[in-house]
């Protein structure tokens, strides 16, 4: 199953909301920053992302962006930033 790349932005203002978020978000992670994630998931697991969300999130204070990075984009990195490459992947 095909995987593609997200980057996943978050404004939480909550901060036990915060550390849940970001545990969860943990989970998925292959690079990116403390609230911006990058993301490397299936479409069913990005649906199932979808639907835990609602559950994460107070809509009415919280903001979250979902992009999914285009895989023929060169990637940029500034100053000690990595990028993540993956030849193969392994779930341990």
């Amino acid at each position: 199953m095909a995987r593609t790349l997200y980057l996943v932005a978050y404004d939480i203002c909550e901060p036990r909301r915060l550390a849940r978020v970001t545990r969860y978000f943990n989970s998925w992670r292959v690079a990116g920053q403390k609230s911006v994630p990058e993301i490397w998931v299936t479409a069913a697991e990005m649906t199932a992302i979808e639907a835990d969300l609602p559950h994460l999130l107070d809509t009415s204070t919280d903001r979250l962006q979902v992009i999914a990075l285009d895989p023929r984009m060169q990637p940029r990195c500034l100053g000690q930033a990595a990028t993540f490459s993956a030849t193969h992947f392994c779930i341990t």
